[in-house]
């Protein structure tokens, strides 16, 4: 192995382990949101009552794969039909 491609591993190695670092306290920071509470009247209730409520990671898929849910698909058809009630007056 050449100094050259000795020092590229080595940075490579300092990024890998500093994007575990940023995992890390990525963990604390979910951590943490997932604890916070909130005022509701006399009563501290969560912020998240469900983990889905917190992550819903069928919606981040469905995102990354291009799949509409039927709840997007509504929203847009009311947006469609919004408009057209408008150009029609």
């Amino acid at each position: 192995m050449t100094i050259r491609e000795y020092s590229i591993r080595s940075i490579a190695y300092q990024l890998r382990q500093l994007d575990g670092e940023g995992l890390i306290y990525q963990q604390a920071w979910a951590n943490w949101q997932v604890q916070s509470t909130k005022q509701q009247g006399k009563n501290q209730v969560p912020v998240y009552p469900t983990f889905k409520k917190f992550f819903d990671k069928r919606k981040f898929e469905n995102e990354i794969l291009g799949i509409e849910t039927p709840e997007n698909s509504f929203k847009k058809d009311n947006k469609l039909i919004d408009l057209m009630k408008k150009a029609n007056k």
